[in-house]
């Protein structure tokens, strides 16, 4: 049944697509969809404009307009229906008998006695990753890996490993990886699975290496979020990197 009622509006010309505003949408009314955020479905849209605070662009507005009722248990049905998407997506074995998402811990690299005193010590002898557990992906480490007990935690934003010179040797010593992209994956998941392993893994420090770019300020956003919900404070330093690889700020907080 339609009526004239409020409503989310998004303009596409100011949307950068940094998907800020899909985790304070607790409804899952909000998707981006091929680099845009979208409405999913008028009936899904509660019209109270929680989503448009964290905007960047100030592209969320509310207008009044002829759409579906909001309805609550379609709301819980979408919902629901993400949750067991979500887990039937999870990678199974492959046919080699090596599951993507199998538990690995790996001992740190013994020091090279040709190493020199100036030698960064994550640089592994013999071009040695520095990586010291699988998998890295944050949707495939579940928040009971012992790895993750106790850990100095680095949650990457993934394309600064690949814009940063000696990633490794600059940001992983001594750190647990986490590593995923805030834009496209499911920023609802990974509240959930962070605010678990914050509430449970008594993690030391946590550590968020981001690109400039203002999607990548939406992994910030989700630890924060799931910081509130876990209920538990972890000392946090923010760590920005330029398009060109350089380190351009580092911000610490706690909540």
């Amino acid at each position: 049944m339609k009526s004239i009622r409020k409503i989310i509006k998004i303009d596409e010309e100011l949307c950068n697509g940094c998907g800020q505003c899909i985790p304070d949408c607790a409804e899952g009314s909000l998707a981006i969809i091929d680099g845009k955020a979208r409405l999913v479905a008028d009936k899904l849209c509660d019209g109270l404009g929680a989503c448009l605070r964290t905007c960047p662009m100030g592209a969320l507005t509310i207008v009044e307009r002829e759409a579906d009722e909001f309805d609550e248990e379609a709301v819980e049905e979408y919902l629901a229906s993400k949750n067991t998407e979500q887990k039937a997506a999870a990678p199974a074995g492959l046919a080699c008998g090596c599951p993507s998402s199998h538990l690995q811990s790996f001992a740190a690299a013994a020091a090279s006695p040709c190493q020199g005193a100036n030698t960064p010590a994550t640089q592994a002898p013999g071009g040695q990753s520095a990586l010291r557990h699988w998998p890295v992906q944050i949707r495939l480490i579940p928040p009971h890996a012992p790895f993750l007990q106790n850990a100095d935690l680095l949650v990457v934003a993934d394309c600064t490993a690949v814009a940063v010179s000696g990633f490794q040797q600059k940001y992983m010593e001594g750190k647990t990886v986490m590593m995923g992209c805030p834009k496209f994956d499911d920023a609802e998941g990974y509240i959930q699975r962070f605010a678990e392993i914050i509430a449970t893994c008594n993690l030391r420090s946590l550590t968020i290496l981001i690109m400039e770019v203002p999607c990548c300020s939406a992994m910030t956003v989700i630890v924060k979020k799931a910081m509130e919900k876990a209920g538990v404070s972890v000392p946090v330093e923010q760590i920005t990197i330029s398009t060109r690889g350089e380190e351009l700020s580092r911000t610490r907080w706690q909540a």
